[in-house]
Formats: C-alpha cells, sequence, structure tokens
C-alpha cells in the first residue's frame, strides 16, 4: 500500500515535492499544512495535494515532510510529535541539520531523518513549483544515532522515486560543507546587493552593468526571511567562515594598495583553475 503524505509547509520546495512524488506514483493521499489559505488554494487548483489543512492533525499521514522556514522546525518537531501515529516517518528539507537534529533526539524521535535537497530557485511560493526540481540534484540525509534503519530505507526511496542522488552524512558535516557551498556565497550576494544599494541609484547602474553582474546578484533575489533563519540557524559555523572570508579579500585590497598587480593576477588563475575544476551540476547557476 503507498504511504500518505503530509507536507507542512506548501512552498516552493514543499509543492515541488507532492507534485513530484505524485506524478511518480509513489504516494496516495497527500495533504498540504499551510497557515496561508493562498498557498492551499494554488496547490489545490493544480492538483498537488488532495486536501489542505492550517494545522497538522492525528493521524494525518505515514510520511511527513517539514517544509518550512529553518527557524520554527524545533518548535513545529515538537508540536507535531503527540500527533503522530506509531509507525509515521518524519523528515525535512532544511538546509541546517544541527539544531532539527538535537530536537529530534532531545524529543526521542527515532523515525525522524534530516534531509536536504540541495536544489531550489530565487522565486519562492507554490506557484513556482515544478516536478522536475529534483531530478539529479543531490539531497543529503543525517539520520541519527540509533535511528529506525526503516525510516531511512524509505526517505531514501522517497527522493530515489522523484529523481535525487542520495548522500548520507553527519548533521556536523553537512552544516559546515554548506557553509562553503551555500549559506556564504548567499550572504555575500546579499552583501554585494546591499552595498550597491548604497552607493548609488538603480537608474544610475543599469546603464553599466553587464550578465556578470546579474549572475553574481541572482541569488540575492532569495527570501530574505528563509535566509535570516538559515544564518541565524548556521551562525556558528558561517561566522567564523566570514571572518575567514574577510580576512582573504584583504589579501586582495592590499595587492591593489601596493600595486602587486602579480599576486592579484596568482590570485585569479587560482580562482580560474579552481572554478573550471567544478562539475558541470555545481556551474548551472542552481541555488
Amino acid at each position: 500500500m503507498k504511504p500518505r503524505l503530509a507536507i507542512v509547509g506548501v512552498g516552493l520546495m514543499g509543492a515541488s515535492l507532492a507534485t513530484a512524488l505524485r506524478a511518480a506514483d509513489f504516494v496516495s493521499d497527500i495533504v498540504g499544512i499551510d497557515e496561508n489559505p493562498d498557498s492551499l488554494a494554488v496547490a489545490r487548483e493544480h492538483g498537488w495535494i488532495d486536501r489542505g489543512a492550517a494545522h497538522f492533525r492525528r493521524g494525518d499521514a505515514d510520511i511527513v515532510v517539514l517544509a518550512t522556514p529553518v527557524g520554527v522546525m524545533p518548535d513545529l518537531l515538537a508540536t507535531i510529535k503527540p500527533l503522530l501515529s506509531g509507525q509515521a516517518i518524519v523528515t525535512d528539507l532544511g538546509s541546517v541539520k544541527q539544531p532539527i537534529s538535537c530536537a529530534a533526539k532531545a524529543l526521542g524521535l527515532r523515525r525522524f531523518i534530516p534531509g536536504h535537497p540541495i536544489a531550489g530557485a530565487e522565486c519562492s511560493g507554490p506557484e513556482a513549483a515544478r516536478p522536475t526540481l529534483f531530478v539529479d540534484r543531490m539531497v543529503v540525509l543525517t539520520p541519527l544515532d540509533g535511528h529506525d534503519p526503516e525510516a531511512l530505507s524509505t526517505v531514501r526511496a522517497m527522493w530515489e522515486a522523484v529523481g535525487a542522488r542520495v548522500l548520507l552524512a553527519s548533521p556536523e558535516q553537512h552544516d559546515h560543507m554548506v557553509g562553503y557551498t551555500s549559506h556564504l556565497p548567499h550572504l555575500l550576494a546579499f552583501a554585494c546587493a546591499d552595498f550597491l544599494n548604497a552607493q548609488a541609484t538603480e537608474a544610475d547602474l543599469y546603464p553599466f552593468m553587464g550578465t556578470g553582474l546579474r549572475d553574481f546578484l541572482r541569488i540575492a533575489g532569495s527570501d530574505p526571511r528563509m535566509w535570516r533563519d538559515i544564518c541565524a540557524a548556521n551562525a556558528p559555523v558561517l561566522g567564523p567562515l566570514l571572518a575567514a572570508f574577510g580576512e582573504h579579500l584583504a589579501a586582495y585590497g592590499q595587492a591593489l594598495a601596493s600595486g602587486n598587480f602579480a599576486e592579484l593576477h596568482a590570485h585569479f588563475v587560482k580562482a580560474q583553475a579552481f572554478r573550471e575544476t567544478l562539475s558541470p551540476e555545481a556551474c548551472r547557476g542552481e541555488s
């Protein structure tokens, strides 16, 4: 029998997973949980969910996916725990794994499998959902010590059903690495856009803008509140990382100030060589 699915948070990621699992015929009934009635209406209109509700109810699903901002996930997990059936499996889509993992451990949830699909876009909301969002994308699962092996197998099968590739890691390893590959780049894009906004108006900048600036600032179009929560959740990693980047950037400034353009060129050569080693998947411009 195919499992019933509950998606808590019917935005871009949650709605995309719902429609992808429906297309893969992996689940039977899909309920969307969201306090925004407009999001539920869009998801129902497109047939991505069978029904919607503002709050999770007892026995709503066999698999529960938390697709909310990371800042609310620990409290949400505590809220839904008494409403879960004994065999219900819970997973999440958050891009920071240590806080939610600590919350699950404290609650004794052996059938909770933390997850993070490395996919997305700068647009948000269920209107932007698409069933191919996770195809050939990496999904990192960070099972806790003492997890239920059946729960891990089910969550892995769920992601493979929508075309994703699954990688296992610890919560600590995950948060450290995505600090480099996702959180720092987003922070730098926001900082650059903020800096430019303080220096000149859009009308002044526009005639001089090429595709390079637009490409660099693309991810600064992401949801600011979502990224505030991500930065807060991964601050222990991101704070020192940003400080180290500041020291690295200062070396570029020193080379400019001293006229040492050979050193600047050497930095550029190393950077270009590293960029060329990245796989095509990493160079697609996906969030």
